[in-house]
């Protein structure tokens, strides 16, 4: 995959790096870190310059954020209800308790967009969240764009200031990611362990 990505990059430039970044917010498996790092190797090497990959790349992940909000906003919170009422038991779940996630997302959601666009992964997916809890579009946009326009900033400076060392930006991603993983993983357990717990005390 990673031969594909710089292939494209170094075929089609700017539209080549909108494209795949569009691309992996959508489908968060396709590393953002390789295409934001080498783009700024390329703008050692050619024509590119560090703004022009930070603005395009900004743009991509604008749109691919945009689509998954869409799916989001088509994601009715009634339908879900249904779905929950019908097989919630298996899960222990209620409508009072996806009730309570929308409150919450209408709460805290504005910091939650923001913030969550410096962890991989989840950087994409909090789009669907914001999109279900019909966040207003245009706050969502400019807290997209913002919290992706800081985070394309500093790898694509990272990239061009390593240059050919850039696949050591990657790798230490890797581990950012990893040590994120781990801390999202032991929260939704720690929040799963305290949700069980509630439960059995109402009972």
């Amino acid at each position: 995959m990673e031969a594909w990505i710089i292939e494209i990059m170094e075929k089609f430039g700017y539209i080549g790096i909108l494209f795949l970044i569009a691309i992996e917010n959508v489908f968060p498996p396709i590393p953002s870190e390789i295409i934001l790092t080498f783009g700024g190797v390329m703008t050692t090497k050619t024509n590119l310059t560090v703004s022009g990959v930070v603005w395009f790349a900004t743009l991509g992940s604008v749109i691919g954020a945009v689509v998954l909000y869409g799916i989001g906003h088509l994601i009715n919170i009634n339908r879900l209800e249904k779905l929950v009422q019908k097989y919630g038991h298996i899960l222990r779940l209620t409508k009072d308790d996806l009730q309570k996630a929308d409150a919450w997302f209408a709460k805290y959601g504005i910091w939650t967009v923001f913030f969550c666009r410096f962890i991989p992964l989840i950087r994409s997916l909090i789009s669907v969240p914001a999109g279900m809890a019909h966040m207003n579009f245009g706050l969502f946009l400019l807290l997209t764009a913002v919290g992706t326009f800081i985070w394309n900033i500093i790898l694509v400076y990272l990239g061009a200031a390593v240059g050919e060392s850039w696949e050591d930006i990657v790798q230490i991603m890797d581990v950012y990611s990893n040590i994120i993983y781990i801390v999202l993983v032991v929260i939704v357990i720690i929040l799963a362990i305290l949700f069980m717990k509630k439960r059995l005390l109402r009972k």
